[in-house]
């Protein structure tokens, strides 16, 4: 199946984006918040983000499929890739966005989805996100929404990798099936224990 190609290249060789006609240069987000079905919508919400994309990093596999993500040894994680305007969204809104769609204190994935393949991270691409990331961890622990350890790590980003079409934009091509996931898997039921008024993560 064909992958998203002009993306791929521009994010492995981290290549420099623009819009379209304009001199402004966009910038990426790579996070990792369980099944990247369910990370997308939170930032498509936001303006500012250009495109979110699910696919896969962290692992030691060029181009892995999902079924080799899923079945572990891969070393991958599921992740969403946040394309954005940072004239318009801050790198600061969309770590905002992330804590606040994630369990940062489950060590054994995310919600329902269990294995290494789902644990939470943020993927920074360059010192100003890692400090920039690492102030939101912060952030979270002086909230003391738990007296577990947070889990979520904070990586150095090497490559990304776009998983295949059928997961591009799952909640749009299947809503009914992706509702009744989200609930099954009771991911807003904890995000809400969690965060309260502040669940899934819309600032200001």
């Amino acid at each position: 199946m064909q992958r998203v190609s002009i993306w791929l290249i521009a994010v492995l060789l981290c290549v420099p984006l623009t819009l379209a006609g304009e001199d402004r240069e966009l910038a990426r987000a790579t996070f990792a918040g369980g099944c990247f079905w369910c990370m997308e919508p939170p930032y498509d919400r936001l303006e500012g983000v250009v495109e979110t994309i699910s696919g896969f990093s962290g692992g030691h596999v060029s181009n892995p499929s999902y079924e080799a993500v899923v079945a572990g040894g891969t070393g991958h994680l599921e992740v969403v890739q946040v394309v954005f305007d940072p004239a318009v969204v801050s790198y600061e809104t969309l770590l905002y966005v992330f804590w606040r769609n994630i369990d940062p204190f489950q060590a054994d994935g995310q919600f329902c989805d269990r294995g290494s393949m789902y644990r939470s991270a943020i993927f920074v691409h360059d010192e100003e996100q890692r400090r920039l990331a690492e102030a939101s961890l912060e952030g979270v622990r002086e909230k003391g929404l738990s007296e577990r350890p947070i889990d979520t790590r904070i990586l150095a980003f090497e490559a990304f990798y776009p998983a295949e079409d059928y997961h591009q934009a799952y909640y749009q091509k299947n809503p009914l099936r992706y509702r009744y996931y989200r609930w099954a898997c009771g991911r807003d039921e904890r995000l809400e224990e969690l965060w309260g008024p502040e669940a899934g993560g819309s600032p200001g």
